[in-house]
């Protein structure tokens, strides 16, 4: 039996993913979508869907038993608490809320009202995070030491509220909380301290780009970058292990793999680099090293309404936990205290 959803913001994300695959989903059927604008909210009645007036009218429609959260991030915790209070489980979008705060207020709400909560972290069936977490658990690669993950552009931050401070624009908020989540579940290591550094180029009030660095437990490290201002992209994935190298280019790309079969070449021959020769930086062949491909694993994105709706139906465990969630939370506030004060930030009792 499918669950009756209603989308909450009929926008982008509202409407343009959760309402689309509502319509072709075999776990739930839409029962409709509620937006405080009149004109989206008729805009989705000429497209043949139901349009609540009111929240309070989501609410009382006893027939809807979860809903999507997909509105601004200054707005998401008073909507989320209501909903749950009002007898609804509630998935949100990312950012889930404004501080660690609001997000325990979130957390308390679901605990007290008996109702699932959960963040639609969707890149979590990205091919890309999949091919290198299925590569890091294969151990193929060894122990792995340093993960690089990056997302590049070059329009800088929409000119909406993803721009503006109050709403909780950036791209720490918009692409990192992906970015962070997908490192957080390659490596299972406690974070020790993280250092970040904001970009302002073409947008003073919030980060237009980040650089952040994680250090683990056992000398591990991911460095994870956004960049809004990058005319010419960098590789998508790298990822480094005692025996080998893996890089993912672009995310539609196959993962390209290169281990190391014997550590010492009897004779290596110096290659000329620039005005000098050098044994250290000369290529590896064949003799030492197999180099192949990884093809792009398959991926399903029903398989998060899915894993939702086994939840609240008691047969699955919740794939998106409260702890992941506030963990992922606690490194971005951590990126921006770090990037405010240009120091690292320490966790005594890891993270």
């Amino acid at each position: 039996m499918k669950h009756n959803l209603c989308v909450i913001g009929y926008g982008g994300m509202g409407g343009g993913f959760h309402v689309k695959n509502a319509l072709t989903s075999d776990v739930v059927s839409l029962a409709g979508i509620y937006d405080i604008d009149p004109a989206k909210r008729e805009k989705a009645r000429a497209n043949g869907i139901k349009a609540y007036e009111s929240l309070d009218e989501v609410i009382a429609d006893e027939s809807i038993d979860l809903v999507t959260v997909a509105i601004p991030n200054d707005v998401h915790k008073d909507t989320v608490v209501k909903c749950l209070l009002g007898g609804k489980n509630v998935i949100c979008e990312k950012p889930v809320a404004m501080s660690s705060d609001e997000l325990q207020e979130m957390i308390d709400a679901s605990k007290k009202s008996g109702k699932l909560f959960t963040v639609h972290q969707n890149r979590r069936w990205d091919v890309d995070f999949l091919a290198m977490k299925k590569i890091h658990d294969s151990g193929e690669l060894g122990g792995i030491f340093n993960i690089e993950s990056r997302i590049h552009g070059s329009r800088g931050i929409p000119s909406d509220w993803r721009g503006e401070k109050e709403h909780g624009g950036g791209m720490v908020l918009d692409w990192g909380v992906h970015l962070i989540d997908q490192i957080l579940q390659i490596y299972t290591e406690k974070i020790e301290k993280i250092y970040c550094r904001f970009d302002h180029i073409t947008n003073k009030e919030v980060d237009d780009g980040f650089q952040l660095y994680i250090y683990f437990e056992g000398d591990k490290r991911a460095y994870v970058e956004v960049g809004t201002y990058n005319f010419i992209a960098l590789p998508r994935f790298y990822m480094q292990g005692e025996k080998g190298t893996a890089l993912i280019k672009d995310w539609r790309e196959n993962t390209q793999v290169v281990t190391c079969k014997a550590w010492h070449e009897s004779d290596v021959v110096p290659v000329e680099t620039a005005a000098g020769l050098t044994k250290t930086m000369a290529p590896r062949d064949e003799i030492t090293t197999d180099t192949y491909e990884v093809e792009r694993p398959t991926s399903d994105v029903h398989n998060f309404y899915r894993n939702v709706c086994a939840a609240i139906d008691g047969k699955e465990a919740q794939f998106v936990t409260h702890d992941q969630v506030m963990r992922v939370f606690k490194v971005m506030e951590a990126a921006f205290e770090s990037a405010a004060s240009g120091n690292p930030v320490y966790f005594p009792n890891k993270l």
